[in-house]
């Protein structure tokens, strides 16, 4: 859905802001002319935006800037905004402020999956408006909203007679950070791109400036915090990457299109960027409890959310004997569905589907993006009739405005007709799954699938994710492999806690599980919660995250290749005792525990740990 009719809203409600009444208004003092001033709630954000450059500034123009510190440091430095435009002069010099409204915003909103049931969106945002060379110039906008847990901005473009027509070529969107730092960036080597590969360690000045960095990007400034750039709120645009200009600084880089033109985003005015992300905490791991991408997306567009259904999925080849031996061991296991490896144009997918329902399994199937591009006006009401819950979507690669605009279609036709999402060879979850919730994953990454290949999908890599791509949303690594990995059992089994995806796919065919004890851990561990904790990690060494479901926790923790021996306190969990079944290498034991005292476990090479806590 086109964000236009929220920025008319904008526009035309007194002072600037949303129809929505805030909490608290106030009008910025122009007095204080090229300086807005944002706190996040309990302070320790401040983010300064700016018309123009510092005293001590080279700039030849004035220019659009903002800075941003973190516990009375600085983390951001000077970093300039605006976009640059076809056959124009870009759209960020020579601002001029002529309002700015602030607001704060403390709320509650319910979700059918995630990683907690009821998310707190709480947040002070200010909406700054510019013009540019006078008073018949080109209007530009700002949008900045301060989280306990990160800040967020992004541009709006207001319909006027100088500017109708966006051609946008890029944005001069720029992350300068106050000195060099420790990178996790994974360096892709094209546009088109699955997100499939790993991420690497290295510092900001040593990304080579032609390397494409996929998003999120994980920063460590030494003495400050941790830093995680992304983007919320992707809808007709171009995905968002960056490149290494020199020494400190990263600069935006738009996905291009594909017919060879300069352009990366053609709207008309008014137009809304999507949200430019930055995640910021004290230590790495508190970054995965963060709700701040799906925060900025619109509340859902999907009024009645019951047949929305998350659930673990057993995976099945195309023929009609793999899919029966798949349903029976979903039915027999309590999983929720079966993932088959066939399209909807199938011969005997009806009496599949049928048969799979008498014994409460459903069947999602699996398409190219291109058929369903060219056929989801009749694919989608028929997969409805013949009771299909979903649909797995494979090959799109890329994210220029046409491919992003292709995911917002399939999710509101989808949602019509009752079908669950799950998009493969994608780009990085933006958040849309709080607007439609029933596209309930993503891959977007290096998974398990690669084991079988290769070492990349190795121990250490797995660590890595915990701190990288998982901060983006839901990810679809199909977890628990029990025939070929390069970690052990138990590393696999807290797999299915530490990566949040309400569509939970176990990496491996039926037989793999039979008769093993390790999959009674998989039979429980569900695929929704409603609280996350992260507990400890060092980024590439080990993570610890414990969910809860109800009144069961359940604990995840995996190192890479060092074996190493770790404490855990049992603080999340609450009053009383709990039966601890815990699944570490080589062993399966039972223990009474409760929230006065800490797990001492040991992690082989490799490794984990995986933990049920059940009240007794």
């Amino acid at each position: 859905m086109r964000k236009t009719l929220f920025l008319i809203a904008i526009l035309c409600t007194p002072l600037g802001l949303t129809a929505q009444a805030p909490q608290t208004t106030a009008a910025l003092s122009l007095a204080d002319e090229d300086l807005v001033t944002v706190r996040s709630p309990d302070g320790r954000i401040v983010f300064r935006l700016f018309n123009g450059p510092p005293p001590d500034s080279t700039a030849p123009l004035p220019r659009l800037a903002y800075q941003v510190d973190f516990q009375g440091k600085p983390v951001i430095d000077t970093s300039y905004l605006g976009y640059e435009i076809f056959s124009a002069v870009p759209l960020g010099d020579k601002l001029s402020l002529t309002k700015a409204t602030s607001r704060t915003v403390d709320e509650a909103y319910t979700v059918p999956a995630g990683k907690a049931r009821t998310v707190r969106n709480h947040y002070n945002e200010t909406i700054a408006e510019y013009i540019q060379n006078g008073s018949t110039g080109r209007l530009l906008t700002l949008e900045v909203r301060a989280f306990n847990d990160g800040v967020a901005f992004r541009y709006w473009v207001p319909q006027s007679p100088p500017l109708e027509d966006m051609l946008i070529e890029n944005e001069i969107t720029q992350f300068v950070f106050t000195q060099d730092a420790t990178a996790y960036p994974l360096l892709l080597r094209h546009f088109q791109t699955g997100y499939e590969d790993q991420y690497t360690k290295t510092t900001l000045s040593g990304i080579h400036p032609e390397s494409i960095i996929g998003l999120p990007l994980l920063v460590e400034q030494p003495g400050v915090g941790w830093v995680a750039i992304s983007e919320a709120d992707l809808d007709e645009y171009a995905g968002l990457y960056l490149r290494h200009e020199d020494g400190r600084t990263l600069r935006a880089q738009l996905s291009p299109r594909l017919d060879g033109s300069t352009l990366a985003v053609h709207l008309r005015t008014p137009l809304a960027s999507p949200w430019r992300v930055l995640m910021i905490a004290d230590q790495p791991y508190k970054l995965i409890e963060s709700t701040i991408i799906p925060n900025l997306n619109a509340p859902s567009a999907i009024a009645d959310t019951s047949w929305i259904k998350p659930g673990k999925a057993i995976q099945a080849s195309a023929s009609i004997a793999a899919i029966n031996d798949a349903v029976d061991f979903a039915a027999q296991s309590g999983f929720e569905y079966v993932l088959a490896a066939t399209s909807w144009s199938a011969s005997g997918l009806p009496a599949l589907i049928a048969r799979a329902a008498q014994k409460n399994v459903g069947l999602w199937l699996t398409a190219s993006w291109i058929a369903v591009d060219a056929e989801m006006d009749m694919a989608f009401p028929l997969m409805e009739r013949m009771g299909v819950r979903g649909l797995k979507i494979e090959g799109m690669n890329r994210d220029d405005q046409y491919m992003v605009d292709f995911y917002r279609r399939a999710a509101r036709k989808a949602a019509q007709h009752h079908l669950m999402l799950d998009f493969h060879d994608a780009f990085k979850p933006d958040g849309m799954e709080r607007t439609w919730p029933n596209v309930l994953t993503r891959e977007a990454v290096l998974g398990l699938e690669y084991a079988p290949s290769g070492s990349r999908a190795n121990a250490e890599h797995d660590v890595m994710l915990a701190f990288t791509r998982l901060l983006a949303g839901p990810m679809d690594y199909t977890p628990g492999g029990f025939n070929l990995t390069l970690s052990t059992r138990a590393h696999q089994l807290a797999l299915f806690v530490l990566f949040e995806s309400p569509l939970q796919t176990a990496a491996d065919p039926p037989a793999a599980y039979r008769n093993q004890r390790e999959f009674e851990f998989i039979k429980a561990v569900p695929a929704t919660w409603d609280e996350t904790r992260a507990i400890s990690g060092v980024v590439g060494e080990y993570v610890a995250v414990a969910r809860r479901r109800g009144s069961e926790w359940f604990l995840g923790v995996i190192t890479n290749r060092s074996a190493r021996d770790l404490e855990v306190p049992l603080t999340f969990l609450g009053p009383g005792d709990y039966t601890a079944e815990i699944y570490a290498d080589e062993s399966l034991t039972q223990r009474s525990v409760n929230n006065s005292i800490s797990l001492r476990l040991h992690l082989a090479s490799g490794g984990g740990s995986a933990i049920r806590f059940r009240p007794r």
